[in-house]
């Protein structure tokens, strides 16, 4: 079996091998390793039985990218896998947008489609930003009652308020 063309001599010089990658972006090879096999990263370039896998430098901002989004939105594995195909097809529509051949037709419609992607993106942030939104009024609702209820206890404590769970007094009501 022949052996697989090697990378550009550049790529060899600034590859870098898993462990070194889980440590510059905070992970673990476990992790790297199922990104790559469930697709959030490029498949690796054939390479010799047991030979390691050298990650270049757009993998290690590939990744990068994944954990950033991955943290910041809270999304699903699924989630992130559609929001970065998104991004890598208005990747290409740029690069296709950026010659100066495109036809305005053409230039037209790659235009709708990138905004379609955005749209998509948009859309799975949105609904993120949604759902913090409702733990944001929980948390501030529960915090009200929370202070609510330490007034009351200071009020009890100097006598306004009868105490918490304490029978009102019996008598004439003031």
């Amino acid at each position: 079996m022949p052996n697989p063309p090697e990378p550009p001599a550049g790529e060899i010089e600034h590859s870098l091998r898993i462990g070194d990658v889980a440590r510059m972006v905070g992970t673990t090879p476990r992790t790297i390793r199922y990104y790559a096999e469930i697709g959030l990263l490029p498949e690796a370039a054939a390479r010799p039985s047991g030979a390691h896998r050298l990650y270049v430098p757009a993998d290690v901002e590939r990744l990068r990218e994944i954990m950033r989004l991955r943290d910041l939105l809270g999304v699903s594995l699924e989630e992130l896998k559609t929001l970065l195909e998104a991004e890598e097809a208005r990747a290409a529509l740029r690069n296709e947008l950026s010659r100066d051949d495109v036809e305005p037709a053409r230039r037209e419609m790659l235009l709708h489609e990138a905004l379609g992607h955005l749209e998509r993106q948009l859309q799975l942030v949105r609904r993120r930003a949604d759902e913090l939104g409702r733990l944001e009024a929980e948390l501030a609702d529960k915090r009200k009652r929370v202070r609510r209820r330490l007034r009351e206890l200071a009020a009890a404590q100097e006598g306004a308020y009868p105490t918490l769970g304490a029978p009102a007094a019996s008598g004439p009501a003031r």
